[in-house]
């Protein structure tokens, strides 16, 4: 039995958890700043940074007490240590290396993508690799060949916005509040997906890309009725809002799903893993579960509470990584990209 401590503080949430063997959760703990950045419209790097500095401990002091352990009983302790807000990694891997220092823990650095795919996996039956691994959420989309939980290669990322990015600006041009996901979601429930033709972005064949920048523009250009000169309407004053929503939504839905399947064809792939937190959207649940299943790939999404940034990805992904063998100086620095 092997028990890690996981902590994550990649970005805006505070967590830590504790996971045995890198699948049965024995706690998961996480503080969300979105209040506290909500007023912003996004994430604002100095108050992260600060609010981690603040719940870092007493996180991770509740990690131990809901899986009632304490340092001593640990195995090894694992961290975010890149992609992010470079002061908010900062936190998370000065306190991991300061706990692994006086109790004398191994310590294992995680990239927080390759964690994210992890938790995609790590509560299935059997083995979902060699996988096309779909990694979309405010920062990121992306799209991965997985031989294993510790060999991905970048196939394609976004040439701009992430998708969760997007739906975060969407949000607010139709006065939806942050974080957009989820309101434009709800949203578009009430809403036709087929009333307005925005544009799908593709790359030339047999390549592979993401690009949400043109749909972005091609929502506010719609509000303002065509013409790119006129002035932006107020949320209240715009008709057709629930359309615009699921327009939207279908839009990035579609782009996501079509390049994931080209994806599989082109690597010869038949499993799929979607991580981050646009994997909560129940439309691209949908969309990418019904168009895989009909050409005979099956799909893998983890839990929503695992969809965002969570530190149980971290430990599990970190008892791969301790297993292998692939541990951490204590002189290791955080790597914002």
């Amino acid at each position: 039995m092997t028990l890690v401590l996981g902590i994550e503080t990649s970005c805006d949430e505070t967590a830590a958890a504790v996971v045995q063997d890198g699948r049965r959760v024995l706690s998961s703990e996480v503080h969300s700043q979105v209040e506290e950045h909500a007023v912003f419209g996004g994430v604002v790097p100095e108050i992260a940074g600060r609010s981690h500095l603040r719940m870092i401990l007493p996180v991770i002091d509740r990690a131990l007490d809901d899986a009632g352990l304490d340092l001593a009983g640990l195995d090894a302790i694992a961290v975010t240590q890149r992609p992010g807000l470079i002061g908010s990694l900062l936190v998370g891997l000065s306190a991991a290396k300061g706990l692994a220092l006086s109790h004398g823990l191994p310590l294992v650095a995680v990239h927080h993508i390759e964690a994210h795919v992890y938790a995609a996996g790590m509560e299935l039956a059997e083995s979902p690799y060699p996988a096309i691994a779909l990694v979309v959420s405010g920062g990121h989309t992306s799209l991965y060949r997985a031989e294993s939980a510790l060999a991905l290669t970048l196939l394609a990322s976004t040439l701009d916005d992430a998708a969760g990015e997007a739906f975060d600006k969407v949000a607010w041009l139709l006065g939806l509040e942050y974080p957009g996901g989820p309101g434009v979601s709800a949203l578009a429930r009430d809403g036709d997906p087929a009333s307005i033709a925005f544009p799908r972005y593709s790359p030339p064949k047999q390549e592979l890309g993401f690009s949400f920048s043109g749909l972005k523009t091609a929502v506010l250009y719609h509000l303002r009725g065509g013409d790119a000169r006129a002035a932006t309407p107020r949320p209240e004053a715009i008709e057709d809002r629930a359309d615009v929503a699921a327009s939207f939504e279908m839009a990035v839905v579609d782009a996501l799903v079509r390049q994931t399947l080209r994806a599989c064809e082109r690597e010869n792939l038949h499993s799929v893993l979607v991580a981050g937190g646009v994997a909560c959207n129940l439309r691209l649940r949908q969309v990418l579960e019904q168009r895989a299943q009909e050409q005979g790939i099956r799909v893998s999404f983890p839990r929503p509470e695992f969809c965002t940034d969570n530190a149980v990805m971290i430990a599990g992904l970190g008892y791969e990584l301790l297993g292998a063998g692939r541990l951490a100086s204590l002189d290791i620095d955080a790597l914002p990209r």
